[in-house]
């Protein structure tokens, strides 16, 4: 469990990262340099995570075994908010970027998105808590105490 205390915030402890597959983790199919890397990190900080894919490349289970996380297939919203609901709201966090994440969102303490060349679907806008550049960023923010600090607090 990682803590983090954003000023005026109160305390938050996140242990599970949800990850969309296309758009997100991947962008055409292809994972991005640095993204194994900060996965391992995360890892290593005690994050366990999941991907909630439809698998619409057919690829998901490669990637998923390849980056040493746990696949979980759900292709529609209603399937993704069912594996959610399942897990701790209270500290998950989900990064996405399709309207297929809302029900993920819903069930999240913390809800972050990503604007990379897939796009990002502006109906979740409303759903998420922070928008980044990239799936970097995501794991980055997570990473970095102080970053995420400077952006949680109130």
């Amino acid at each position: 469990v990682m803590k983090y205390n954003p000023k005026g915030a109160g305390e938050i402890e996140l242990a599970t990262i949800i990850l969309d597959l296309n758009g997100t983790l991947a962008v055409n199919g292809h994972v991005p340099d640095g993204v194994r890397e900060k996965i391992i990190k995360l890892k290593e900080m005690g994050y366990k995570i999941l991907l909630f894919s439809g698998d619409q490349r057919g690829n998901a289970q490669t990637l998923a075994d390849d980056l040493g996380i746990e696949l979980q297939r759900a292709t529609t919203t209603e399937e993704k908010e069912e594996l959610a609901r399942k897990l701790n709201k209270e500290t998950t966090v989900s990064i996405g970027n399709a309207r297929i994440d809302i029900g993920t969102f819903k069930h999240s303490k913390i809800r972050i998105g990503t604007l990379q060349a897939e796009g990002i679907h502006v109906g979740i806008l409303p759903h998420l808590d922070v928008l980044v550049p990239s799936i970097n960023d995501a794991l980055d923010l997570l990473i970095n105490k102080d970053s995420f600090e400077a952006t949680m607090r109130l």
